[in-house]
């Protein structure tokens, strides 16, 4: 059976609950402090994992304590880490979360995400990779390694997955690799130079991207649900569904983009998995913290029952 490999990050979330955002040199009380592991690619990386998918995960992390608990966590999650670097050079990745009103602020620390290069990347995607494979990849890794993975892997016959989170500018020939393309608003204004405000900008901006190269597109819309455009040109809107009050949203998009690819894996359409991956991420949003918060394949099946009752 297929399985997903993802290149991605490994970070440890430090996450504190306030009431308002402090202002520049203001100090504020806080509450509800968490530390959790996160990193988009090793959330996404759980997500495929509970959500069915055999997965992979190709990072890096330092050799310290959040190093050992990141790739603990991983494993605990079913993904595996054979091919998860320990590296002395660099610390392991951190994020700062504020969260505020059910949203939240976040500082990034790279550390270890960067230490992988391109050879590293494309060295070990070769040796675990198999044709019908499906490749994840974010931006918070080396860019010239998540390139070199992505080229690779369009070689080696796997369908390739992109978030580019935080967005950045490709190279044109890079769009030839990615067969699907899973982004936000801010982000698809950054990559294609046009922010969805409605369906119809939407649309837009979707063919946009799949005129850059991209064969399918899953746009995210927040509270407006998602809209896609698959590699046939079919188009698809799927609106958000509410499944409780909102308390973190640190991991939904992440929630959102490993059921995608765990929806490739077990043949679902762009349509199918957008709609597995909105109640998924519906679940997340519920539950406070990153990884703790995605849910398992069962809970989604049976929320999806709810749903369409």
């Amino acid at each position: 059976m297929a399985k997903v490999i993802v290149f991605g990050s490994m970070n440890m979330d430090l996450s504190i609950e306030a009431e308002r955002m402090p202002a520049a040199g203001e100090t504020i009380a806080g509450r509800g402090f968490l530390t959790n592991p996160g990193g988009k690619g090793a959330n996404q990386a759980v997500a495929c994992a509970r959500l069915g998918a055999k997965t992979h995960m190709l990072a890096a992390v330092g050799a310290d304590t959040f190093g050992d608990e990141l790739v603990a966590d991983l494993e605990a999650a079913g993904v595996d880490c054979s091919r998860v670097v320990r590296t002395e050079r660099e610390t392991t990745g951190v994020a700062v979360i504020l969260r505020c009103a059910g949203d939240n602020r976040i500082v990034l620390h790279a550390g270890a995400n960067h230490a992988l290069g391109a050879s590293e990347a494309e060295a070990a995607l070769r040796e675990v990779a198999a044709p019908g494979d499906v490749l994840v990849c974010q931006g918070e890794c080396d860019f010239d390694a998540t390139l070199a993975a992505m080229h690779v892997a369009h070689e080696l016959g796997l369908h390739v997955v992109y978030n580019p989170a935080p967005a950045r500018a490709l190279p044109g020939a890079a769009w030839a690799d990615i067969d699907l393309v899973c982004l936000n608003e801010t982000e698809s204004e950054a990559m294609c130079g046009v922010l969805p405000a409605d369906e119809a900008s939407a649309r837009a901006a979707c063919e946009r991207l799949r005129a850059l190269g991209a064969r399918s597109v899953a746009l995210t819309l927040g509270g407006a649900g998602s809209v896609g455009v698959d590699e046939r040109g079919s188009s698809a809107v799927v609106p958000a569904v509410a499944l409780g009050k909102v308390l973190d949203t640190t991991a939904a998009g992440d929630t959102y983009i490993g059921a995608l690819a765990a929806g490739v894996v077990r043949g679902l359409s762009l349509e199918e998995s957008m709609r597995w991956g909105t109640v998924a991420a519906g679940i997340t949003v519920t539950r406070l913290g990153a990884q703790r918060a995605i849910p398992t394949a069962a809970e989604v099946a049976a929320a999806m029952e709810g749903v369409a009752h």
